[in-house]
């Protein structure tokens, strides 16, 4: 009696090992929008080796002597169509506008190896364009993610850059996390957001994808294929972005083009970098702060670029959360137009 229940034991360990090792080696695939040609879309081939596909809007009449760039979100995230859509009215200020999607996102390549996606070679890629463009100086937008790589690249091109647009920023690398810690003024009136992205985090993952997690991160190893990272990627970020809005009834749909690969491996290696602390403080570029009021990002982290940017400043939009755009796209525009045109 006792061998026979030893024996059934063994073959139901056996036998969790066997489904354990189905989902984890399984590939998985999400019931997802994919990734569609945007109509327009222009490619860079830079010497880094990324193909870079973008979308130029042209200024109207006069034009302005410098041109706009328009960082997005992540790392591992891509240009919407509601970006463009929105930002497209600054073209008839005269301001040649560029979005593009940072290698590994939206209509960009992907990175054989995955080892590649680093915060320094979103920046070189930056650098490379710029030189494509071949305009003397830039005026960059920033959101969340893309407000750091600004931050990387205004550090080591202090010259390049006319002004720039930092929104919803994320932390600056390497991290003082202590920051995440610090109260916001009472007179901001700031809020948190309804969900956080910790519950996406916790909704959307599954035993593979925090296998895959694990394998990146500790070895660096890519597991699943391009197309699963990005088709979770999108799954993902339906669950995260509901932290990003402070009225629920507009969480955005599920849209395609971000890449899972690409976001843990850049921030995997968030605090490799040069710390851009020191020569950010020695500039006088003249900034814009934006955050909504119900923005996901720590006020510590957004205070930081009010004490390194000297010349800022900030303005926070009631009503609305991390992509401001998506709940006050009248005051986000005008707002960027008023610091552009002044």
């Amino acid at each position: 009696m006792t061998r026979h229940i030893f024996s059934l034991i063994k073959y139901v360990l056996l036998l969790c090992l066997v489904v354990y090792l189905f989902c984890i080696f399984w590939p998985r695939t999400y019931d997802v929008p994919h990734l569609q040609k945007r109509a327009g879309t222009k490619f860079w081939n830079l010497s880094t080796g990324s193909r870079i596909g973008y979308t130029l809007i042209q200024g109207k009449g006069k034009k302005k002597p410098y041109p706009i760039i328009y960082l997005h979100g992540g790392p591992g995230g891509f240009v919407s169509d509601n970006a463009i859509k929105i930002l497209t009215p600054l073209a008839n200020d005269g301001f040649d506008i560029y979005f593009y999607d940072q290698v590994g996102g939206g209509q960009s390549s992907r990175l054989k190896n995955i080892n590649e996606y680093r915060p320094d070679r979103h920046e070189e890629d930056l650098e490379e364009i710029a030189k494509q463009i071949g305009a003397k100086k830039l005026i960059l937008i920033g959101q969340s993610w893309g407000a750091i790589l600004a931050t990387l690249f205004i550090a080591d091109n202090p010259t390049k850059v006319d002004r720039v647009i930092f929104i919803g920023p994320g932390p600056i690398p390497p991290m003082h996390r202590e920051l995440a810690n610090l109260k916001s003024p009472d007179s901001l009136q700031l809020k948190e957001p309804f969900y956080s992205n910790r519950q996406g985090n916790e909704i959307a993952h599954n035993l593979r994808t925090k296998f895959l997690l694990t394998m990146m991160n500790s070895l660096g190893a890519k597991i699943a294929s391009d197309k699963e990272s990005d088709d979770f990627a999108t799954y993902l970020n339906s669950f995260v972005n509901r932290s990003t809005v402070c009225d629920t009834a507009k969480i955005p749909p599920a849209e395609a083009g971000g890449s899972f690969h690409a976001q843990v491996m850049t921030m995997k290696h968030f605090n490799d970098v040069n710390d851009p602390r020191p020569a950010i403080k020695k500039l006088n570029i003249p900034v814009l702060v934006m955050k909504g009021q119900c923005d996901n990002q720590k006020w510590g982290y957004t205070n930081e670029y009010l004490q390194l940017f000297t010349n800022h400043q900030l303005v926070i939009i009631p009503g609305a959360g991390h992509f401001i755009f998506l709940e006050q796209p009248d005051i986000y525009l005008q707002t960027i137009r008023n610091f552009l045109n002044k």
